[in-house]
């Protein structure tokens, strides 16, 4: 199969190789997505049977960066994506879009969490960016959209959640769905072979407190570390953030339905943790 994968960063660049070890053509491009003639001409150049789309503004240093740059947020999570999509519309090519589970914020209407076609309630200009494209991707054929929550990675990287609250001074306990990377480039390229179709949640079963995270990085990793726990309403209050950040439990529901399973949380956290702490000595 030719996969086309516009712009692959941290987590599309490891995409990239896992699709090529399972002998897969693929291109890489990295184009600005919101230019209709650099997209078009990407998918006539190399006429893929397939794209997987990673391109997205996530500000920097953080998401609190597109709370003053929400053109340039919409433009790239909102416009972008459906410029692709209508492109691929027009070829009968199946797409796959990178999109994320913090449109969710706090506790869902089913207890176990909230389901792949639930109506979201995103609040900050990240995340409504993100679910403006997902409202306008449903409606269109042949698309999919994979969610993905907290990447956890078994490389050491500033993007790593575990770099993320192992830097962090004060650190809030609370308790949320999470996505191991391994297990996420598992049910990105199985939704690519299978040409899946609507939104999947690509979210380890089961949930996870930043305490358990911590309690095994200082177990496996550093058993110095040392950090202040604070309560979710403080990184606000503290001026931590500039927005309430997002905080969910999530259902992985549709991916098995098409035969791609994940880990549970608990066994692919320490499993990537042990991977990350051989890692960490080998640097």
């Amino acid at each position: 199969m030719k996969v086309l994968v516009f712009s692959p960063g941290y987590i599309g660049e490891r995409i990239v190789d896992a699709l090529r070890d399972k002998g897969h053509e693929v291109f890489p491009v990295r184009v600005e997505i919101t230019d209709e003639v650099a997209v078009r001409n990407a998918l006539e150049a190399h006429k893929p049977d397939a794209v997987l789309n990673c391109a997205g503004k996530k500000g920097t240093p953080n998401v609190d960066w597109c709370e003053t740059h929400q053109i340039e947020t919409m433009r790239s999570n909102t416009i972008g994506p459906l410029l692709i999509a209508q492109a691929c519309m027009e070829r009968g090519i199946h797409l796959t879009h990178l999109g994320t589970g913090c449109v969710f914020y706090g506790a869902s209407p089913d207890p176990a969490g909230w389901k792949e076609y639930d109506h979201a309630n995103p609040s900050a200009t990240y995340t409504r960016s993100k679910y403006a494209a997902d409202l306008m991707l449903t409606q269109i054929p042949n698309d999919a959209i994979v969610r993905l929550r907290m990447p956890i990675d078994d490389r050491p990287d500033p993007r790593n959640l575990i770099n993320k609250l192992a830097n962090y001074k004060k650190v809030i306990n609370v308790e949320n769905s999470a996505t191991v990377v391994d297990d996420l480039i598992t049910a990105v390229i199985g939704v690519i072979e299978k040409k899946g179709i609507g939104i999947f949640h690509a979210v380890n079963p089961g949930a996870m407190r930043h305490r358990d995270l911590i309690a095994l990085y200082e177990e496996l990793v550093d058993p110095t570390h040392t950090n202040e726990w604070i309560e979710e309403e403080d990184l606000l209050g503290q001026g931590l953030v500039a927005k309430t950040r997002s905080n969910n439990i999530m259902q992985n529901i549709r991916l098995p339905e098409l035969g791609i399973h994940l880990r549970p949380i608990k066994e692919a956290l320490r499993d990537c943790m042990e991977k990350y702490a051989a890692a960490k000595r080998v640097n």
